[in-house]
Protein backbone atom coordinates (compact mmCIF):
# COMPACT_ATOMS: atom_id res chain seq x y z
CA UNK A 1 0.00 0.00 0.00
CA UNK A 2 1.59 3.49 -0.74
CA UNK A 3 2.26 5.71 2.35
CA UNK A 4 0.89 8.54 4.31
CA UNK A 5 2.92 11.03 2.39
CA UNK A 6 2.24 9.65 -1.10
CA UNK A 7 -1.54 9.83 -0.49
CA UNK A 8 -1.21 13.34 0.61
CA UNK A 9 0.84 14.13 -1.91
CA UNK A 10 -2.53 12.67 -4.35
CA UNK A 11 -4.92 14.81 -2.54
CA UNK A 12 -2.66 17.85 -2.99
CA UNK A 13 -2.28 17.21 -6.70
CA UNK A 14 -6.41 16.54 -6.79
CA UNK A 15 -6.89 20.12 -5.29
CA UNK A 16 -3.94 21.68 -7.45
CA UNK A 17 -5.38 19.99 -10.54
CA UNK A 18 -8.87 20.55 -9.95
CA UNK A 19 -8.74 24.44 -9.10
CA UNK A 20 -6.53 24.86 -12.12
CA UNK A 21 -9.34 23.67 -14.10
CA UNK A 22 -12.35 25.51 -12.29
CA UNK A 23 -10.74 28.81 -11.82
CA UNK A 24 -8.46 29.29 -15.11
CA UNK A 25 -7.72 32.86 -15.57
CA UNK A 26 -10.41 33.60 -12.94
CA UNK A 27 -13.68 33.96 -11.61
CA UNK A 28 -14.95 36.33 -13.22
CA UNK A 29 -18.73 36.15 -11.80
CA UNK A 30 -17.09 37.04 -8.67
CA UNK A 31 -14.72 39.68 -10.18
CA UNK A 32 -17.40 41.24 -11.58
CA UNK A 33 -19.50 41.93 -8.62
CA UNK A 34 -18.12 41.43 -5.48
CA UNK A 35 -15.09 43.54 -4.07
CA UNK A 36 -12.21 42.13 -2.96
CA UNK A 37 -12.59 43.67 0.48
CA UNK A 38 -15.84 42.00 1.01
CA UNK A 39 -16.14 39.05 3.40
CA UNK A 40 -18.94 36.44 4.17
CA UNK A 41 -20.30 32.84 5.57
CA UNK A 42 -21.51 30.03 4.06
CA UNK A 43 -22.82 26.87 5.46
CA UNK A 44 -22.88 23.12 4.12
CA UNK A 45 -26.29 21.65 4.12
CA UNK A 46 -27.32 18.19 4.24
CA UNK A 47 -30.69 17.39 2.39
CA UNK A 48 -30.73 14.24 1.86
CA UNK A 49 -29.46 11.18 4.54
CA UNK A 50 -26.54 9.25 4.34
CA UNK A 51 -22.93 9.27 6.14
CA UNK A 52 -20.82 12.74 5.51
CA UNK A 53 -17.46 11.91 4.21
CA UNK A 54 -14.65 14.89 2.67
CA UNK A 55 -15.26 17.35 5.35
CA UNK A 56 -11.29 17.08 6.58
CA UNK A 57 -10.89 17.57 2.17
CA UNK A 58 -12.94 20.42 2.04
CA UNK A 59 -10.81 22.15 5.02
CA UNK A 60 -7.68 21.00 2.79
CA UNK A 61 -9.47 22.80 -0.29
CA UNK A 62 -10.88 26.22 1.81
CA UNK A 63 -6.91 26.33 3.11
CA UNK A 64 -5.19 26.23 -0.70
CA UNK A 65 -7.83 28.62 -1.67
CA UNK A 66 -7.45 30.78 1.05
CA UNK A 67 -5.41 30.14 4.18
CA UNK A 68 -7.32 32.67 6.20
CA UNK A 69 -10.70 31.38 5.35
CA UNK A 70 -12.19 30.09 9.07
CA UNK A 71 -14.02 26.66 9.17
CA UNK A 72 -15.76 25.93 11.99
CA UNK A 73 -16.83 21.90 11.59
CA UNK A 74 -20.22 20.51 13.42
CA UNK A 75 -20.20 17.15 11.72
CA UNK A 76 -16.94 14.94 11.61
CA UNK A 77 -16.46 12.87 8.72
CA UNK A 78 -18.23 9.36 9.12
CA UNK A 79 -20.82 10.47 10.93
CA UNK A 80 -24.68 9.91 9.85
CA UNK A 81 -26.63 12.58 8.92
CA UNK A 82 -30.36 13.62 8.24
CA UNK A 83 -31.91 16.24 5.95
CA UNK A 84 -31.21 19.64 7.17
CA UNK A 85 -28.25 18.91 9.39
CA UNK A 86 -25.46 21.80 9.13
CA UNK A 87 -22.08 20.00 8.88
CA UNK A 88 -19.89 23.36 8.93
CA UNK A 89 -19.66 26.89 8.20
CA UNK A 90 -17.02 28.75 6.75
CA UNK A 91 -15.97 32.41 7.27
CA UNK A 92 -13.85 34.91 5.21
CA UNK A 93 -13.21 35.92 2.08
CA UNK A 94 -16.23 36.19 -0.53
CA UNK A 95 -14.65 35.84 -3.19
CA UNK A 96 -12.43 32.43 -1.71
CA UNK A 97 -15.52 31.23 -0.92
CA UNK A 98 -16.79 30.91 -3.98
CA UNK A 99 -13.51 29.83 -5.79
CA UNK A 100 -13.77 26.53 -3.54
CA UNK A 101 -17.60 25.92 -3.31
CA UNK A 102 -17.66 24.01 -6.33
CA UNK A 103 -14.94 21.90 -5.62
CA UNK A 104 -15.61 21.12 -2.01
CA UNK A 105 -19.57 20.21 -3.30
CA UNK A 106 -18.33 18.16 -6.13
CA UNK A 107 -15.86 16.00 -4.00
CA UNK A 108 -18.01 16.30 -0.53
CA UNK A 109 -20.87 14.87 -2.65
CA UNK A 110 -19.49 12.28 -4.31
CA UNK A 111 -17.09 11.29 -1.33
CA UNK A 112 -20.39 11.09 0.97
CA UNK A 113 -22.25 8.93 -1.29
CA UNK A 114 -19.48 6.50 -1.50
CA UNK A 115 -18.91 6.26 2.20
CA UNK A 116 -23.01 6.15 2.71
CA UNK A 117 -22.87 2.81 -0.11
CA UNK A 118 -20.05 1.19 2.28
CA UNK A 119 -21.52 1.27 5.04
CA UNK A 120 -24.38 -0.11 3.85
CA UNK A 121 -22.35 -2.98 2.82
CA UNK A 122 -20.22 -3.28 6.03
CA UNK A 123 -23.37 -3.35 7.54
CA UNK A 124 -24.43 -6.50 5.64
CA UNK A 125 -21.34 -8.32 6.89
CA UNK A 126 -22.21 -7.85 10.20
CA UNK A 127 -21.69 -10.91 12.55
CA UNK A 128 -19.10 -12.59 9.41
CA UNK A 129 -14.91 -11.91 9.79
CA UNK A 130 -15.27 -10.66 5.76
CA UNK A 131 -14.22 -7.76 5.34
CA UNK A 132 -15.21 -5.47 2.25
CA UNK A 133 -12.66 -3.97 -0.16
CA UNK A 134 -12.25 -1.41 -2.95
CA UNK A 135 -11.23 -1.80 -6.42
CA UNK A 136 -9.16 0.61 -8.81
CA UNK A 137 -12.41 0.97 -10.74
CA UNK A 138 -12.26 4.73 -9.66
CA UNK A 139 -12.59 8.50 -11.31
CA UNK A 140 -9.87 8.69 -13.35
CA UNK A 141 -8.00 11.49 -10.85
CA UNK A 142 -10.00 11.68 -8.52
CA UNK A 143 -8.85 7.75 -6.54
CA UNK A 144 -7.47 9.17 -3.68
CA UNK A 145 -10.67 10.65 -2.41
CA UNK A 146 -13.01 7.85 -3.51
CA UNK A 147 -10.56 5.46 -1.75
CA UNK A 148 -10.53 7.93 1.84
CA UNK A 149 -14.62 7.95 1.41
CA UNK A 150 -14.25 3.87 1.67
CA UNK A 151 -12.40 3.82 4.61
CA UNK A 152 -14.64 6.75 6.27
CA UNK A 153 -17.46 4.22 5.46
CA UNK A 154 -15.96 1.45 7.62
CA UNK A 155 -14.18 -0.34 4.43
CA UNK A 156 -10.98 -1.57 3.47
CA UNK A 157 -8.67 -0.41 0.79
CA UNK A 158 -7.24 -2.59 -1.76
CA UNK A 159 -3.77 -1.88 -3.66
CA UNK A 160 -4.09 2.45 -4.81
CA UNK A 161 -2.61 1.46 -8.29
CA UNK A 162 -0.70 -0.80 -10.50
CA UNK A 163 2.55 0.00 -8.60
CA UNK A 164 2.02 -1.12 -4.80
CA UNK A 165 0.96 -4.90 -5.33
CA UNK A 166 0.94 -7.13 -7.97
CA UNK A 167 -2.05 -8.66 -8.79
CA UNK A 168 -2.26 -11.46 -11.58
CA UNK A 169 -5.50 -11.64 -13.04
CA UNK A 170 -6.85 -12.96 -16.72
CA UNK A 171 -5.27 -11.11 -19.57
CA UNK A 172 -1.59 -11.54 -17.43
CA UNK A 173 -2.36 -15.05 -16.75
CA UNK A 174 -3.10 -16.03 -20.47
CA UNK A 175 -0.14 -13.72 -21.63
CA UNK A 176 2.66 -15.24 -19.66
CA UNK A 177 1.27 -18.78 -20.82
CA UNK A 178 -0.17 -19.79 -17.71
CA UNK A 179 -0.53 -19.58 -14.02
CA UNK A 180 2.09 -21.41 -13.09
CA UNK A 181 4.81 -19.63 -15.28
CA UNK A 182 2.67 -16.17 -14.43
CA UNK A 183 3.81 -16.90 -10.68
CA UNK A 184 7.14 -18.00 -11.44
CA UNK A 185 8.10 -15.44 -13.80
CA UNK A 186 6.82 -12.60 -10.94
CA UNK A 187 8.83 -14.11 -8.51
CA UNK A 188 11.55 -13.81 -10.48
CA UNK A 189 11.15 -10.21 -11.68
CA UNK A 190 10.60 -9.33 -7.57
CA UNK A 191 13.78 -10.77 -6.75
CA UNK A 192 16.04 -9.12 -9.63
CA UNK A 193 14.13 -5.94 -9.09
CA UNK A 194 14.46 -6.09 -4.99
CA UNK A 195 11.18 -5.37 -4.61
CA UNK A 196 8.85 -5.77 -1.97
CA UNK A 197 5.14 -6.75 -3.28
CA UNK A 198 2.63 -8.95 -2.49
CA UNK A 199 1.11 -11.17 -5.08
CA UNK A 200 -2.59 -12.32 -5.54
CA UNK A 201 -3.34 -14.33 -8.01
CA UNK A 202 -6.98 -14.32 -9.78
CA UNK A 203 -8.71 -18.07 -10.09
CA UNK A 204 -11.16 -18.69 -12.65
CA UNK A 205 -11.65 -21.91 -11.57
CA UNK A 206 -11.61 -24.53 -9.23
CA UNK A 207 -8.77 -26.32 -11.05
CA UNK A 208 -7.14 -22.96 -10.99
CA UNK A 209 -7.25 -22.95 -7.30
CA UNK A 210 -5.92 -25.90 -7.29
CA UNK A 211 -3.08 -24.96 -9.29
CA UNK A 212 -2.56 -21.62 -8.00
CA UNK A 213 -1.45 -23.44 -4.18
CA UNK A 214 0.62 -25.70 -5.69
CA UNK A 215 2.83 -22.35 -5.80
CA UNK A 216 4.14 -21.04 -2.66
CA UNK A 217 4.69 -17.54 -1.74
CA UNK A 218 0.89 -16.33 -3.03
CA UNK A 219 0.02 -13.51 -0.30
CA UNK A 220 -4.27 -13.49 -1.56
CA UNK A 221 -6.38 -15.77 -4.16
CA UNK A 222 -9.06 -14.35 -5.84
CA UNK A 223 -12.35 -16.16 -6.36
CA UNK A 224 -13.60 -14.52 -9.73
CA UNK A 225 -17.06 -14.92 -10.20
CA UNK A 226 -17.57 -18.46 -8.55
CA UNK A 227 -21.22 -19.25 -7.10
CA UNK A 228 -21.92 -20.10 -3.85
CA UNK A 229 -21.15 -23.28 -3.73
CA UNK A 230 -17.61 -23.51 -5.71
CA UNK A 231 -17.20 -20.11 -3.27
CA UNK A 232 -17.30 -22.75 -0.38
CA UNK A 233 -15.18 -25.56 -1.83
CA UNK A 234 -12.59 -22.81 -3.27
CA UNK A 235 -12.04 -21.73 0.52
CA UNK A 236 -11.88 -25.36 1.67
CA UNK A 237 -9.46 -26.26 -0.94
CA UNK A 238 -6.94 -23.14 0.13
CA UNK A 239 -7.23 -23.55 3.84
CA UNK A 240 -5.19 -21.49 5.55
CA UNK A 241 -2.16 -21.30 3.15
CA UNK A 242 -3.70 -17.79 1.80
CA UNK A 243 -6.05 -15.15 2.18
CA UNK A 244 -9.13 -15.58 0.14
CA UNK A 245 -11.12 -12.52 -2.17
CA UNK A 246 -14.78 -12.86 -3.75
CA UNK A 247 -15.41 -10.81 -6.34
CA UNK A 248 -17.74 -10.16 -9.45
CA UNK A 249 -21.56 -10.36 -8.92
CA UNK A 250 -21.01 -8.66 -5.45
CA UNK A 251 -24.34 -6.60 -4.66
CA UNK A 252 -26.72 -5.97 -2.19
CA UNK A 253 -28.84 -9.24 -2.29
CA UNK A 254 -25.63 -11.57 -3.13
CA UNK A 255 -22.32 -10.03 -0.28
CA UNK A 256 -24.00 -11.83 2.45
CA UNK A 257 -24.14 -15.14 0.87
CA UNK A 258 -20.41 -14.85 -0.19
CA UNK A 259 -19.41 -14.15 2.97
CA UNK A 260 -20.83 -16.68 4.79
CA UNK A 261 -19.17 -19.28 2.53
CA UNK A 262 -15.63 -17.81 4.57
CA UNK A 263 -13.90 -15.39 2.45
CA UNK A 264 -11.69 -13.04 4.28
CA UNK A 265 -12.51 -10.16 2.01
CA UNK A 266 -14.95 -9.07 -0.75
CA UNK A 267 -14.47 -6.48 -3.41
CA UNK A 268 -17.01 -4.77 -4.85
CA UNK A 269 -15.79 -1.97 -7.85
CA UNK A 270 -19.80 -0.82 -7.37
CA UNK A 271 -18.42 1.32 -3.98
CA UNK A 272 -16.95 3.64 -5.96
CA UNK A 273 -18.23 3.05 -9.93
CA UNK A 274 -22.13 3.04 -9.33
CA UNK A 275 -23.12 5.39 -6.42
CA UNK A 276 -24.89 8.67 -7.07
CA UNK A 277 -24.23 12.00 -5.52
CA UNK A 278 -25.50 12.40 -2.35
CA UNK A 279 -27.22 16.15 -2.10
CA UNK A 280 -25.64 18.72 -0.40
CA UNK A 281 -25.29 22.62 -0.81
CA UNK A 282 -23.06 25.66 0.54
CA UNK A 283 -25.29 28.34 1.24
CA UNK A 284 -24.26 31.96 2.27
CA UNK A 285 -26.00 33.37 5.23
Amino acid sequence: MISKTQFENELQLIIQNAIREDLGSGDYSSLACIPSSATGKAKLLVKEDGIIAGVAFAKMIFEYVDRNLKVDTFITDGSPVKYGDVVFQVSGSSQSILKAERLVLNSMQRMSAIATKTKSYVDLLKGTHTQILDTRKTTPGFRACEKWAVKIGGGENHRFALYDMVMLKDNHIDFAGGITLAIAKTKAYLKENNLDLKIIVEARTLDEIKEIIKSDGIYRILIDNFNYNDTLKAVELIGDRCQTESSGNINEKTIRGYAECGVDYISAGALTHSVYNMDLSLKAF
